[in-house]
């Protein structure tokens, strides 16, 4: 299997690709778009995607491009997140001038940045890329945040561990493929759907999961492009498409949704790690 990610090596992507599978032949690509596209042109397998951070918030621009292509949901990967300071060996923390990283990984390490008042924080588009940048071109006075695996396949040094604003900081990543996955213990399905703009629809959409005791572990709305102030809702159900509950759940949606698609149907994280080795 060959694991398309958004980043440089030592990117968190990167480690939840490995995190799924430690058998997976790595595929370093510059932005989302190019993951979703090396899936699609068969130069991977899978490719892996951050979601949703329980600090940050969803990165809406996956959501969006999940809708753009047809490659199917095949799993998920939950993983801790921490994030170090880093810069050129010898640096000391009060020699910084600019910090350079992700925008997610920046807003997770606000409270740290406040107390650096003097240093200029600046957005770039990987944290592993962050590290890169700076041993490459050598920036004297310049940090980054990033993993400690960053750290080491760039040779820099830590200057000070575990920033991030709290310490339950996970992310979600998505894995995606041009084949569904057939099991049929999945215990998770992912669905998006768009419904009349009339009172009560969004009401009556959610409904059809309360009849019949389903529970929403996620619900995300998103606008829909050329038709302002209309939505489209992403719903995470803990049920596999077999379950029939589930199944006619999603019948009765789409007997009065405007659209709906299902986008997978795959075993959770959770279910994952509690199964063995020879079970995943």
């Amino acid at each position: 299997m060959r694991f398309a990610y958004q980043g440089e090596p030592g990117a968190y992507s990167e480690a939840a690709a490995l995190r799924f599978t430690d058998h997976a032949d790595l595929l370093a690509c510059e932005s989302f778009e190019q993951v979703f596209e090396a899936v699609d042109q068969g130069k991977a397998t899978h490719g892996v995607l951050p979601v949703e951070n329980s600090i940050g918030g969803s990165i809406h621009r996956n959501y969006d491009l999940l809708l753009e292509h047809d490659l199917p949901i095949v799993g998920e990967v939950q993983l801790v997140i921490t994030h170090n300071l880093m810069a050129l060996p010898g640096t000391r923390i009060d020699q910084l001038t600019r910090i350079y990283s992700h925008p997610q990984a920046l807003a997770q390490c606000e409270r740290f940045l406040r107390a650096l008042p003097h240093v200029a924080v600046e957005a770039t588009y990987d944290t592993a890329g962050s590290a890169k940048l700076v041993k490459e071109k050598h920036l004297v006075g310049a940090g980054a945040i990033a993993s400690e695996r960053a750290a080491q396949v760039f040779g820099l040094e830590i200057l000070q561990s575990e920033i991030q604003d709290f310490s339950d900081n996970i992310t979600r990543f998505l894995v995606v493929s041009r084949v569904a996955d057939p099991d049929p213990l999945v215990d998770k399905t992912t669905v998006v759907f768009s419904l009349p703009n009339e009172p009560g629809a969004l009401f009556k959409a959610l409904s059809v999961f309360a009849l019949r005791d389903i529970d929403l572990t996620k619900i995300e709305s998103r606008p829909i492009r050329g038709r302002p102030w209309e939505y489209l809702f992403y719903v995470d159900l803990p049920l596999g498409r077999h379950d029939l509950r589930c199944s006619r759940a999603l019948v009765h949606l789409a007997e009065f949704a405007r659209s709906m698609r299902t986008l997978g149907s795959y075993k959770s994280w959770k279910s994952r790690e509690s199964a063995t080795p020879s079970q995943v």
